[in-house]
């Protein structure tokens, strides 16, 4: 999963004393998005099932088991998984 950063939003608000929590994109985003770029990469019926199929798989996870397998139309490196030692 990528690090990316999440824009904040002024709030009318402000933001309270001492929060200062930061907003993480969800675990399965990347893969949101390439199932988004599929449809632009012409017929979205033979684009979309294969990143979309990915996506699925990834919500259907737990954390740190999501696939591992490439991204289709997105350059980014595939997602690692963190091997425990024991």
């Amino acid at each position: 999963m990528s690090e990316r950063t999440v824009p904040r939003r002024e709030s009318p608000w402000g933001m309270p004393e001492g929060d200062h929590r930061q907003p993480k994109p969800h675990r399965c985003n990347d893969r949101a998005e390439d199932v988004i770029q599929a449809c632009f990469e012409g017929n979205p019926f033979k684009t979309v099932p294969g990143p979309f199929k990915l996506f699925w798989q990834c919500m259907r996870s737990k954390p740190g088991e999501e696939p591992t397998q490439p991204f289709y139309y997105l350059e980014l490196e595939p997602p690692a998984r963190e091997v425990k030692l024991e």
